[in-house]
């Protein structure tokens, strides 16, 4: 009886094309108002002015956490369009981060960060759903 080595066939995804879209954007959401935050004097007027909030970072250390952030998601969005296994889990992870990241920059810029919190759901959800094994279309 012979055994027929049965060829792993890669179902394609059209969740992680959009997770890997939506985790692209979000990166470079990020790095943008990462370099606003560094270099824009009224950016941080604005953000400072507010009375009453607790800041862990100063903005100029706010600002170069987004631009790091946004570009290691930028990273995993080409990972995951690429097929890459361990970019699912990492986009995950980091979409969370992200979304826990925003929630202490809410005081700062309330819409903003709930707009970027609604993308991160909707990434890991993106992520989540597909079968194991599957990749980007």
């Amino acid at each position: 009886m012979s055994t027929v080595a049965k060829a792993t066939e890669r179902i394609g995804s059209g969740w992680l094309s959009f997770a890997g879209l939506l985790i692209l954007l979000l990166g470079v959401f990020n790095v943008v108002e990462g370099i606003f935050a560094i270099a824009n004097d009224r950016y941080a007027a604005y953000a400072t002015s507010t009375q009453g909030e607790l800041y862990v970072f100063n903005l100029n250390t706010w600002g170069w956490l987004h631009v790091l952030l946004g570009a290691v998601l930028i990273a995993v969005g080409a990972g995951i369009w690429s097929g890459k296994e361990w970019a699912r889990g990492a986009g995950i992870g980091l979409a969370g981060a992200t979304a826990l990241l925003q929630m202490l920059y809410l005081p700062v810029y309330p819409f903003w960060s709930l707009i970027n919190i609604a993308l991160c759901i909707l990434v890991i959800y993106a992520l989540v759903v597909p079968p194991r094994g599957s990749t980007a279309d």
